[in-house]
């Protein structure tokens, strides 16, 4: 069953199927590249904890940056934020996001845990 995470009328928020959860791309408020890469993690951290995942579960991700000059900026914010020894494939690039206010986009594909079963004791 494929479960749709807020869905509008354009996307949803992110997708849910056979244990694997597709977020749309998060794009963060802030003035500085690290401010808005700190916001664009923490609402991935929300998406996640509200599908019942979390950044360890992180399969990959895919960072779009309005200027590559920012790339050390974003993983200043980045690496506090990586759970180590459970870093995911990643993908840097350049690209004209959505709007001119935008410096980064982060795009993540994790793994759902199922639910567990109430142990019989």
């Amino acid at each position: 069953m494929i479960t749709r995470i807020n869905p509008g009328p354009r996307m949803s928020e992110a997708v849910v199927y056979n244990g694997v959860a597709w977020l749309a791309g998060q794009v963060g408020e802030g003035a500085t590249v690290a401010e808005q890469t700190a916001d664009c993690l923490a609402q991935v951290d929300r998406i996640l904890a509200q599908i019942g995942s979390s950044k360890d579960q992180i399969l990959q991700t895919i960072i779009w940056l309005a200027d590559m000059a920012d790339f050390a900026e974003m993983n200043s914010v980045w690496d506090t934020w990586v759970p180590q020894g459970h870093t995911p494939a990643r993908a840097t690039g350049e690209a004209k996001l959505a709007a001119p206010k935008y410096r980064v986009e982060i795009i993540v594909t994790a793994a759902v845990p199922a639910p567990r079963e109430p142990s019989d004791r």
